[in-house]
């Protein structure tokens, strides 16, 4: 099997309307979201491409979804909080990639706004945090789509408080691979907090997190691998 290759700003508008599509489905084939949701990647400076406005798990090979501009209305049929893609974009010039979903383990974890703590090499990569967003109403308006991008500031991921979360990479594969990680994190939270021994927590360190979260070694690569295997457009 040919080596994996994440896409890169500028290549061909067919490319990234199948790596999302991909990234679509990956959430749906493993558990990490159901029947809303939404996933897009950064075409350039001033557009974005979404998914279609389905079920992630369900579109179809060669189904399209639609070109965002950054700044300025949703066009027609596009959900939404797309417009919290909007924001982010505009704020974080190293996000290329975006997941909106919903993780039952965060969905549990963010009712008690507790958030996933670096206990394990998944949480190693969220060791500066998950932000919350602590207001479970839908984010449909500018102003709070703004709010919230400004909310998750320089972080990884923010979680909305019963509400799911949105997750960000530097490629739309990265941000699939980091919601995975993100729900292990969770999971493993979830399990710890079940023990009920908080006096007898072990957490890595800094330097600890910063050595273990890291993207060398093939590791977005493997995991998006597996995350896609038996896809239709692989």
């Amino acid at each position: 099997m040919a080596p994996v290759k994440f896409g890169t700003l500028g290549e061909p508008i067919a490319a990234t309307q199948r790596r999302v599509r991909m990234a679509a489905r990956a959430v749906g084939r493993n558990g990490l979201g159901h029947a809303f949701g939404h996933i897009s990647a950064r075409l350039d400076d001033k557009s974005f491409l979404v998914c279609a406005p389905r079920p992630m798990g369900l579109i179809a090979a060669g189904e399209p979804g639609a070109v965002v501009p950054i700044e300025g209305p949703l066009p027609q049929g596009v959900l939404g909080e797309v417009r919290c893609h909007q924001q982010i974009y505009q704020r974080r010039k190293d996000v290329n990639g975006i997941c909106r979903t919903f993780l039952r383990s965060m969905m549990a974890l963010s009712t008690m706004r507790l958030m996933p703590k670096p206990r394990d090499g998944y949480g190693s990569y969220f060791a500066a945090g998950v932000a919350l967003w602590d207001d479970p109403t839908l984010l449909r308006n500018d102003e709070a789509a703004a709010k919230l991008a400004e909310t998750l500031a320089d972080r990884r991921a923010i979680a909305m408080r019963g509400n799911g979360v949105i997750v960000t990479g530097a490629t739309v594969e990265e941000a699939i691979c980091m919601t995975f990680f993100l729900d292990q994190a969770a999971q493993t939270e979830l399990e710890v907090l079940a023990v009920n021994r908080p006096k007898d927590e072990v957490l890595l360190s800094p330097e600890q997190a910063a050595a273990r979260g890291v993207s060398t070694g093939g590791i977005f690569e493997r995991l998006w691998e597996f995350l896609t295997a038996g896809d239709p457009e692989f």
